[in-house]
């Protein structure tokens, strides 16, 4: 008899991102059902919060347990710099002790938000090239890519890719973007967002009512001198639109996606003070889903909260700040109710937004058709999986 397969889950988990978390609860019920009695261990960014409330063992993705603040000191950062030698260890003994790892879904291989190359690019590349060195299977599972105008993390993120054992994609611009890399796509597959997998809750629908996503948006890598600006833009369009809302006798449900989204919400409930406005605490993206089920349409930005509108079938105006938004409405059918988070103006929104709900009807039943493929298509890659990796668990 084959000894239970030993699982590893690798990312940014527990750290605060609701999309994260529900990528990888995906995964973790597909693990629980098809292969119980799999060793499932988690290697994330918040261990003491995934070991918490998913009952499984955790190591911390780094040793250095500051890694996302910036070195305030000398001492600060020679523990950094040091921190990025003892990881190399520490991720090579963690993968060692592996059967297999996945990195369940997320954007790992993504430069759209701020980011540090040797941060968790980094880890990512120490999790391949340690997969490679000690002969433990490395998949990436539905991930999100794009391009990068840095020239280090274009290079950590192709040997990451390139080094893994599987890899398929969210979406065909993921794909391509690892191939501009360098990395050979040709066996690698094109599957939706893991979190398409989850459950749908069901919730009593409270008429005229609107889910407003927020986000704590202050641009892109290039944008880190002019951040303040953006994000003050932001909140006050987002702000002006919610009372236009509110002033037409709505019910407004404030949504988050990741826990620094929480500041944009207790600035707009400050500065509106309404009954008819309300912010639901949520930590998974199943407590966001339950929150959302209970509206009748949603505007939103963060990636995730516009999949989980998606998949509740709301008619759903999108705020983008990167491609990977567009192409997932365009999949679902509501390619043409995108708009860039940049250039939003009220009148705009409101204007689309009527037509949004003018048109509420017949978006729903495109919304159902098409979420259901996406879980159909979820669980074919579930089944491809267990099939290459852990045949001998398979029910």
């Amino acid at each position: 008899m084959m000894p239970p397969a030993r699982i590893g889950l690798f990312g940014l988990l527990g750290s605060g991102n609701l999309g994260n978390d529900g990528s990888f609860e995906a995964v973790l019920g597909y693990l629980r059902a098809n292969h119980p009695d799999a060793r499932i261990s988690v290697m994330c960014g918040g261990p003491e919060v995934v070991a918490s409330r998913y009952e499984l063992e955790t190591t911390a993705l780094h040793w250095y347990s500051r890694e996302y603040r910036t070195a305030s000191g000398p001492g600060a950062l020679v523990a950094k710099a040091l921190g990025k030698v003892v990881d190399i260890g520490r991720t090579a003994a963690w993968v060692r002790r592996q059967d297999l790892v996945i990195v369940p879904g997320m954007g790992v291989l993504e430069s759209t938000l701020p980011l540090r190359p040797w941060g968790f690019p980094y880890s990512l590349l120490l999790l391949s090239a340690s997969g490679r060195l000690v002969g433990t299977k490395v998949a990436l599972v539905s991930v999100g890519a794009s391009a990068s105008g840095h020239r280090a993390t274009r290079s950590i993120f192709g040997w990451a890719a390139r080094l893994a054992s599987y890899r398929s994609y969210r979406d065909e611009p993921s794909r391509e973007a690892v191939r501009v890399l360098g990395v050979d796509v040709t066996a690698d597959r094109v599957y939706p967002d893991l979190a398409f997998a989850l459950p749908v809750p069901a919730e009593a629908v409270v008429p005229r009512s609107v889910g407003v996503g927020v986000m704590a948006y202050h641009g892109g890598n290039d944008d880190r001198p002019r951040a303040g600006e953006l994000y003050d833009s932001y909140v006050d369009t987002m702000t002006r639109f919610v009372a236009k809302l509110l002033g037409d006798g709505r019910q407004v449900r404030l949504f988050i996606g990741d826990q620094a989204d929480r500041q944009v919400a207790d600035e707009i409930i400050a500065e509106l003070r309404s009954p008819l406005l309300s912010a639901p605490k949520t930590s998974t993206l199943d407590e966001l889903m339950r929150a959302m089920a209970a509206v009748e349409t949603v505007v939103a930005t963060r990636y995730h909260n516009v999949l989980c509108a998606l998949k509740l079938a709301k008619p759903t105006l999108s705020l983008g700040y990167a491609t990977k938004n567009d192409v997932l409405m365009t999949q679902l059918g509501l390619g043409e109710f995108c708009r860039p988070v940049r250039d939003i103006e009220v009148d705009d929104l409101l204007s689309r937004f009527t037509e949004l709900e003018d048109r509420a009807d017949e978006l729903r039943r495109t919304l159902a058709e098409r979420g259901a493929e996406q879980t159909r298509l979820l669980e074919a890659q579930f089944a491809e999986l267990s099939a290459a990796f852990l045949p001998e668990g398979v029910r």
